[in-house]
């Protein structure tokens, strides 16, 4: 369901709509919001248990406001399910992993076709046919799953402060879910061969991180997977960022700001 959209305060310039819609993969009605009315469509996913109104709650808005405005980038904001998933500590592995696979294939196989409706390319040219993934923190794992998981859908990734495998929150459990949200072990694993290869070499990537409070896990997991992005010859940009940049958002947003333009092709 459509509810139209609104201009308010310091976003009078912005195009904002919000959908509910039923999602057969889970189930269930879940909601998203539409940020600009053409350019390059940008799926942001929250921090971990962020609702869909977090890219504006948290002031990342401000950030992209003069793309969106222009026409240049349309953001959708999607709604996580990380509290039955990612940070349901107490609940069954398995269960958990499956709903996480639920929950990635509504926004592959649901979303993303709302999305190439909903969007209208005009304002970019050149910044490839997919849609980009961006996120921080947990929002910067699933980003990055979505775009090595599905390269044929997602041509462009921002990922800010992730962990990019599945120990944080399952531990030492592993099974096939486990290693398909684990972009640090499929891509060590996958073949030479794989189409998938070719496809990162034409799109375009970005993890960072910073070196200050709070990153140390997230440095290890971006550590881990620059080996390996490295050793198997993807072109990821991994970029480590200094001792005094902090896992919080000030730093996420001067980190939006600088790689950008790298993304959307303007340098």
């Amino acid at each position: 369901m459509y509810y139209g959209g609104r201009n308010a305060g310091k976003e009078e310039n912005m195009q904002i709509n919000y959908y509910k819609e039923y999602s057969p993969s889970l189930g269930r009605d879940m909601e998203f919001k539409s940020y600009g009315w053409a350019g390059k469509p940008i799926l942001y996913i929250p921090c971990q248990d962020g609702r869909f109104y977090d890219f504006e709650n948290f002031g990342m808005d401000n950030v992209l406001a003069g793309r969106i405005e222009a026409g240049q980038v349309q953001v959708f904001s999607v709604d996580t399910i990380d509290k039955e998933t990612w940070s349901n500590l107490g609940g069954d592995a398995r269960w958990r992993l499956e709903r996480q696979e639920q929950w990635f294939h509504y926004v592959t196989d649901e979303l993303v076709p709302r999305i190439h409706e909903i969007n209208d390319r005009r304002g970019v040219w050149n910044a490839g046919p997919g849609i980009m993934t961006f996120g921080c923190s947990m929002g910067a794992q699933h980003a990055a799953n979505f775009f090595f998981r599905r390269p044929d859908l997602f041509d462009r990734n921002l990922s800010l402060s992730g962990l990019y495998d599945t120990r944080y929150s399952f531990g030492d459990y592993s099974d096939d879910l486990t290693f398909a949200n684990s972009p640090i072990a499929f891509l060590d694993a996958m073949p030479e061969d794989h189409p998938w290869m070719e496809r990162y070499r034409w799109n375009k990537c970005v993890i960072c991180v910073g070196q200050g409070a709070w990153e140390d896990e997230m440095l290890d997991g971006t550590r881990r997977l620059n080996e390996v992005v490295r050793r198997r010859n993807i072109p990821v940009w991994v970029d480590f960022w200094g001792y005094d940049v902090n896992h919080d958002w000030p730093w996420w947003y001067k980190q939006a700001e600088y790689f950008l333009p790298f993304l959307l092709d303007e340098r």
